[in-house]
């Protein structure tokens, strides 16, 4: 967790842990009303992201009180944002082991909690625990099969081991003959469209997941595939237009060297195609404007010499409509901002 962003989500399960934690306390004993004191203590602190704060007052809240399951889990939430990824100093992974130690005990105390899963298998996630957290990720699916965003999520955890992979490397087995992290990442992708085939979303993922990919053309094409799947279940969503366009643009003009002269010219054709679409959809929509003019000037302009001029001159004419756009969709916002007042 970056120091500098708080996740909404977890401000939000605080509030909650705040109103209940203050619930029925003339029952308590001394210790444990004394423990409720610290945990608010703490949570506050933690919202505030003062986190050596937090620390400080959720260990006081567990002496006193062990059975604080969210006192545990925040306390390692605490230990994992002041820990640094990657950073193997004696002090760093103190910090590390102790965001495990909490983590794991809260997982202890409730196993069926998604959310604690979940921040336990992130923490080993960023310890390069692969296996661990594998079998965490995949629990909080077994739990929860129907929850689409899970898969998602899986699917980007099992993206990072991936990493930059050539075709080659994505058709090796791993050595124990399992799938390989690309493998795995792409079933999730697949899984969640196969379990919801009329949501657009699932297919603009797996469209990013390939593009994010070493390109090649057998990547960048199967992208473009999804791509044509998403405009076919939204064809008024202009966003779904543009990254069509965007993705053939990167065909004719970052594979420009493996591809002949024909081949470029049709995938530039429809970038300006879907482009176009795009703008038409939205006209006040400014990127489209933006990859018009970069169609133009860096792939047709190239590619036809003799039209050249005129296919410069429309580039610049789309940057001047862009920047127009920009300008209204500014101004736009800014009368919103004033009406809020």
């Amino acid at each position: 967790m970056s120091l500098k962003k708080m996740n909404p989500a977890l401000i939000a399960v605080l509030a909650v842990i705040i109103v209940f934690a203050s619930v029925g306390c003339e029952k308590l004993k001394v210790n444990k009303l004394q423990a409720n004191h610290y945990f608010i203590k703490a949570n506050q602190a933690f919202s505030e992201q003062k986190y050596r704060d937090a620390i400080e007052n959720y260990e006081k809240a567990l002496e006193l009180n062990p059975n604080l399951v969210q006192a545990h889990r925040f306390l390692g939430e605490s230990y994992k944002a002041v820990f640094s990824p990657g950073v193997e100093t004696e002090r760093n992974m103190e910090r590390a082991d102790k965001a495990l130690e909490a983590l794991k005990k809260a997982y202890e105390i409730s196993p069926e909690n998604e959310e604690i899963i979940h921040s336990l298998a992130d923490m080993y996630d960023k310890l390069r625990n692969f296996e661990e957290a594998e079998k965490l990720f995949l629990k909080i699916l077994e739990m929860n099969p129907t929850n689409m965003s899970n898969y998602y999520v899986v699917a980007e955890f099992y993206k990072k081991y991936a990493g930059s992979r050539s075709e080659e490397e994505e058709g090796e087995k791993a050595e124990n003959g399992e799938k390989t992290p690309f493998e795995k990442a792409e079933q999730m992708y697949l899984r969640r469209i196969e379990l919801d085939p009329e949501n657009p979303q699932g297919y603009a993922y797996i469209a990013q997941f390939y593009e994010d990919l070493e390109m090649s053309v057998k990547r960048i094409d199967q992208a473009y595939f999804y791509h044509d799947k998403r405009t076919d279940l939204e064809p008024d969503n202009p966003a779904a237009w543009l990254s069509k366009g965007v993705n053939r643009w990167s065909k004719a003009y970052r594979l420009q060297n493996r591809l002949s002269r024909a081949q470029r010219l049709q995938a530039a054709k429809e970038s300006e195609s879907a482009l176009l679409k795009a703008s038409e959809l939205d006209p006040k929509y400014p990127e489209p404007y933006s990859w018009l003019s970069v169609i133009y000037q860096s792939v047709l302009a190239k590619i036809d010499p003799d039209r050249a001029q005129r296919y410069i001159q429309d580039g610049q004419m789309y940057i001047e409509r862009y920047k127009e756009a920009r300008e209204a969709e500014a101004e736009r916002q800014k009368l919103a901002q004033e009406l809020k007042k």
